[in-house]
């Protein structure tokens, strides 16, 4: 069994590196509010237990068992969000925060019962594709809604789901994973966004906008 913390520090390295980013010790650091000290010695106890490996001012990588740990937990974090927002009625914006505390602490025999019940749910309930038990993941092909250009149809992929203010405003818009809304006007040097969603026009910051993700698959002048 790994400590909660060894876990934490799995997720945040498997995160900044889907970002594309190699994960640093202090992109680290910064993402789970440590010491750049702290991370050093996390990385070296994860390079100890064959999850990671790290070389000083090269960032630090997962190994394939490493890997397989982080699916692992954003798959009993994907499906607790899940479970709380279908059937205990959990808000939007809350199930992120609940669920960072219960992955931890579910059995491999809860997670199998939480997927039976739920229908063997393919994403979460921000768009976020549910790792397999098997450890794959589905990764679709998306671009931040910022990126698209004006007089394009695009249906919402998934939206980040770390700022429950930003995710309690885009519940009170209708912008949720699986609307469609076209862009109808841009402002240069990253402006605000007009589109139209139904029936109604809504005007979005720059910084808002770049955190919604819509499937490039769907684009279309």
């Amino acid at each position: 069994m790994l400590s909660q913390a060894v876990e934490d520090y799995i997720k945040t390295i498997y995160r900044i590196r889907q970002s594309g980013q190699p994960a640093s010790t202090n992109d680290i650091a910064r993402a789970l509010n440590v010491s750049a000290a702290s991370v050093t010695n996390m990385a070296k106890r994860l390079a100890q237990l064959g999850l990671a490996e790290y070389e000083s001012y090269q960032g630090v990588r997962l190994t394939e068992t490493g890997n397989k740990v982080a699916l692992e937990i954003i798959r009993h974090h994907r499906l607790l969000e899940l479970y709380l927002r279908n059937v205990m009625g959990y808000p939007w914006d809350k199930v992120h925060e609940e669920a960072e505390l219960l992955e931890h602490h579910i059995s491999e025999e809860f997670e199998s019962k939480i997927d039976e019940m739920l229908g063997h749910p393919t994403h979460d309930p921000h768009g976020d594709p549910i790792p397999t038990r098997e450890g794959e993941i589905a990764e679709r092909n998306t671009n931040p809604l910022a990126a698209m250009k004006p007089g394009t149809h695009v249906v919402i992929e998934r939206v980040s789901d770390e700022d429950p203010k930003l995710l309690d405003h885009l519940e009170s818009l209708g912008l949720l994973p699986g609307t469609v809304l076209e862009v109808i006007g841009k402002e240069p040097f990253e402006g605000p966004l007009k589109i139209r969603l139904y029936d109604r026009e809504h005007i979005l910051g720059y910084r808002i906008a770049n955190h919604i993700f819509v499937d490039v698959s769907t684009e279309k002048a």
